[in-house]
């Protein structure tokens, strides 16, 4: 924590003593540290005190008439608003059974009678010192989920309140490409058209995966493991990118077994095959192809999506799946990413057990590669149902 610069002025202490003398003494010791000081002479008065003027500290004699310094330390701490009120014992008790009793029923510190005035201005300091540290930290703890939910709502509102709209547009700008040709409206219109398509599919790719990413972070997203037949799931996946594939000429060619059973999140395994696949049609050449395959070990089942495209740079290889480098790069039609695909990707793998690596090199293409636990470890609770 930063260095936390206190003004004696703000904070107040509650002086607790049935001698009038030495009530005198502490308040001229005190006030000459520039604190503000507050008086009681019982422990009835002192609670009194407390409830009124609500202290940052008090110092508490332990010997009193009408209520001993014990009992009021009882009280305070059995009351939830003051069981965290510093209190330093004022004491010309020298027996030890006495000082560890008031210990433990919650003093913070205790100071002997007759006492030294540095050593209590040093105590007293220390003890407030204490209490704004707990403040801040309180403040800036309240601050930060302040933010947080915030950030969570705007997040919120952007990923299913533009999601909607944008898939629609999405449906529309899929149906125009596929049905209108360039005899029909001329080169000029269809690469027009192909741009739209192409924003319109990124677009609705960056929602969908900041929607899943904000839940992941908030740990709001929850595994749901079910026993698939992984080629297939990875097959109707990559399915829905086949209409942006064929809008650069690429084709997608599927190397599958016929049947791998896994147990994982269909889901999840579908937004990290889509988000692949998206990559690798992005950083594709004009008519060009992807191949997507599968391969297993002993313990996972390996799905890679390489592409011969443009590759990655050599030198920004260390920053593709760095979680603290914000990495993206431009298409070979100048389409923009988000960087946060890959990291999405990252952490939907570890989630089923697996974990993602590529291997690339530049202008030979690239090859990306999750893995999926044949066995999960358990399965985890779901607010969501399984599709």
């Amino acid at each position: 924590m930063k260095h936390i610069d206190l003004n004696p002025a703000d904070y107040k202490i509650l002086v607790v003593d049935d001698i009038a003398t030495n009530v005198m003494l502490l308040k001229a010791v005190l006030g000459r540290a520039k604190y503000r000081i507050v008086t009681a002479t019982g422990g009835h008065e002192a609670l009194e005190q407390v409830e009124r003027e609500k202290p940052d500290l008090v110092l508490l004699d332990i010997m009193m008439p009408d209520m001993d310094g014990y009992e009021v330390m009882r009280r305070l701490r059995a009351d939830p608003r003051w069981e965290d009120l510093p209190v330093i014992f004022l004491t010309a008790l020298n027996n030890t059974e006495d000082i560890v009793k008031g210990f433990k029923l919650g003093a913070n510190d205790y100071v002997s009678k007759p006492f030294n005035h540095e050593e209590l201005i040093t105590r007293v300091a220390h003890h407030i010192f204490i209490a704004a540290s707990k403040r801040t930290i309180l403040e800036q703890s309240e601050q930060l989920q302040r933010t947080m939910r915030n950030r969570d709502r705007m997040y919120s509102v952007i990923a299913h309140d533009l999601r909607s709209p944008i898939g629609t547009l999405k449906m529309v700008f899929n149906m125009l490409t596929l049905n209108i040709t360039e005899q029909m409206a001329g080169a000029e219109n269809i690469e027009m058209l192909k741009m739209g398509n192409d924003i319109t599919e990124n677009t609705f790719m960056l929602l969908d995966n900041l929607l899943k990413w904000t839940k992941s972070q908030t740990g709001r997203m929850n595994t749901v493991f079910q026993e698939v037949d992984l080629a297939e799931v990875v097959l109707f996946a990559g399915k829905i990118a086949d209409l942006v594939a064929s809008a650069k000429g690429i084709t997608v060619e599927y190397e599958l077994p016929a049947s791998t059973k896994v147990r994982c999140d269909v889901d999840m395994i579908k937004t990290i095959v889509r988000n692949l696949l998206s990559n690798a049609i992005k950083f594709s050449h004009e008519g060009g192809r992807v191949i997507v395959s599968m391969s297993e070990t002993a313990t996972h089942v390996l799905v890679s999506v390489r592409d011969f495209g443009k590759g990655i740079r050599q030198e920004d290889q260390s920053k593709v799946l760095d979680p603290d480098v914000h990495f993206t790069d431009y298409g070979t039609r100048n389409e923009e990413g988000s960087g946060l695909g890959l990291q999405l990707c990252s952490d939907l793998t570890r989630r089923n057990g697996g974990e993602l690596t590529f291997v690339s090199k530049e202008g030979e293409g690239s090859t990306f590669t999750f893995s999926v636990a044949k066995s999960q470890a358990a399965d985890q609770p779901s607010d969501r149902p399984v599709s």
